[in-house]
């Protein structure tokens, strides 16, 4: 499964936690399966989430992009999927 039909299937499943501070929230907890990345996140933002012992996938798109694959009118560079 590539990561825009994971996207999609965590969205439907109501499993998709979308923003840098909610992912973050889900991440300290120890509830999270995987977190994708925009291509064109923020360097900080990057590395704190690679180094938070995650499962991390790179979307080939821009935030705005990802917003959009999301049903957004804003840009999302951060998304969570819930375990």
């Amino acid at each position: 499964m590539n990561v825009k039909e994971k996207i999609k299937e965590a969205l439907k499943e109501n499993k998709a936690i979308l923003g840098y501070r909610e992912v973050l929230k889900f991440i300290r907890n120890n509830n999270v399966e995987l977190v994708v990345l925009a291509k064109n996140t923020p360097e900080k933002i990057k590395n704190i989430i690679l180094h938070s012992n995650v499962a991390v996938e790179i979307f080939d798109g821009s935030s705005k992009e990802m917003g959009t694959l999301c049903g957004k009118p804003y840009p999302v560079a951060v998304i969570a999927i819930k375990g």
